[in-house]
């Protein structure tokens, strides 16, 4: 009756998820890409390329050896834009040979091109030479992300002013770079140009950001950033952006300040890239934003057979919980129930340092009456803390001291999106204190901490 069981616009984490499940329980299926290669934003221009570069500069700027020798230190003298861009192609084209072979080995085809509905189950695939094609497909897969919000007031350029899609493509490094909106894509940027030694200036409408993050951590954050010459102008909206002859780029804020940098950089919000899919035709709306509405267990829209997921129907907008969500939508569309997922998921942030977050905040705990006690550890208190050289990084662990559970992990530092899992465990298996201060860790390791901090906590819990 129709083309294909399923039909996928988007091949970025949900898309390829998604793809593959559906094609090994036996279903034929098409992805439908417009890009030139497969990989959608998270490969080309988000997720993979901000990391690499934030790994890049980690590693030519000598950040993680710097408390041993000095804030001057570095591995390579002189980095220009070139030295990151030649580890973030080789990484890309990695990704998308292993992409392209998943595809291969489980039957997925793809076409290139630009989806449109033109009716519920009819699809029409625009080609870049502009020959155009219908397929028809008993599900459909909305996975077709997200793109940066370009307001008119920004004076984009591609060679000063950029989004967050551009800026992976600098033409050089800059002295100074202003950074609007501290989002966590903002907040990502603004820390790895820091760690290269960039006059960097991150300007927030509101008084506070990443407020999902623990506020512990984000005043231990903050106090990292301005120790490091950040300069952070929060409460303080943007009035206009000016490229003055020379190129230099003058921001003023509503409340008088100015603000000078010689590139800008802003980050502050994305919006569904669904304006051309025609949705209309399909029976489907949108938010403000683009973004579609779906049923959290199931990810169906309000037309049964067409499924959204990842960052286009929002929060999280994480690579990981994107891909869970492209599984879930292809499972139910055949008929399998998939496992409910767990009840917590780890929420990393790729800044220096990173921030990584699984359970509760104190704020949540305190706001649902449950009686707790807090764990520190410092991990210049790890003998591994010591022996990398770190002088910050936190870990702060939340218990219940009525059941003795863990309700929450928050970390802070060096390693945290891979500490985090520990934690997420323990949460969802629904463990206490007592496997902190019972079991043995590696030493020297960073995850001593999590036995530190559970004895912290243990020591004021009156046993």
């Amino acid at each position: 009756m129709y083309d294909y069981d399923m039909l996928v616009i988007g091949s970025g984490p949900s898309g390829r998820r998604a793809a593959v499940q559906s094609a090994k329980l036996g279903k034929s299926v098409l992805v439908v890409e417009k890009g030139r290669r497969v990989g959608g934003v998270s490969v080309h221009t988000g997720t993979i390329p901000s990391k690499t570069l934030r790994e890049t500069v980690l590693n030519l700027s000598g950040w993680r050896e710097r408390g041993f020798y000095g804030r001057s230190y570095r591995v390579k003298q002189d980095i220009g834009a070139g030295d990151l861009m030649a580890r973030l192609q080789k990484t890309l084209d990695h990704e998308v040979e292993v992409l392209e072979h998943q595809f291969s080995r489980n039957t997925v085809r793809t076409a290139r091109g630009e989806a449109r509905f033109i009716s519920p189950h009819e699809i029409e695939i625009t080609a870049e030479s502009g020959e155009r094609r219908v397929v028809s497909s008993a599900h459909v897969l909305i996975a077709c992300g997200t793109r940066p919000f370009r307001p008119d007031y920004v004076p984009f350029n591609d060679t000063t002013v950029f989004d967050s899609d551009e800026i992976i493509e600098l033409p050089r490094l800059p002295r100074s770079l202003t950074v609007i909106g501290a989002g966590v894509i903002g907040v990502e940027y603004a820390t790895i140009f820091s760690a290269l030694d960039v006059a960097v200036t991150l300007i927030e409408p509101r008084t506070t950001f990443l407020d999902f993050i623990d506020k512990e951590l984000i005043d231990e954050f903050m106090h990292e950033l301005r120790d490091r010459n950040v300069a952070l102008r929060l409460g303080a909206a943007v009035n206009s952006i000016e490229v003055a002859e020379n190129g230099r780029i003058t921001t003023k804020l509503a409340d008088g300040r100015l603000v000078s940098s010689e590139m800008l950089l802003f980050a502050a919000g994305r919006v569904g890239a669904t304006d051309r899919l025609n949705l209309d035709a399909a029976g489907l709306k949108v938010d403000h934003r683009g973004r579609i509405t779906v049923n959290p267990a199931t990810l169906q829209t309000d037309v049964p057979h067409i499924y959204a997921a990842g960052d286009v129907i929002g929060f999280p907008s994480l690579a990981s919980t994107s891909m869970e969500q492209g599984r879930v939508a292809a499972c139910h569309a055949f008929g399998l129930d998939p496992p409910p997922p767990p009840e917590y998921f780890p929420y990393g942030i790729y800044s220096v340092p990173e921030i990584s977050t699984t359970g509760l905040t104190e704020e949540e705990v305190r706001k649902k009456g449950i009686p707790y006690e807090v764990g520190i550890a410092r991990f210049r208190e790890t003998s591994r803390g010591h022996i990398m050289g770190l002088n910050s990084g936190i870990m702060k662990m939340i218990f219940s001291t009525k059941t003795r559970r863990l309700l929450g992990v928050h970390i802070l530092g060096e390693g945290a999106t891979e500490l985090i899992h520990i934690g997420q465990a323990v949460l969802n298996l629904k463990g206490t204190i007592d496997y902190f201060i019972e079991n043995t860790f590696n030493y020297p390791t960073l995850a001593e901490a999590y036995k530190i901090a559970g004895l912290d906590a243990w020591n004021r819990m009156g046993r």
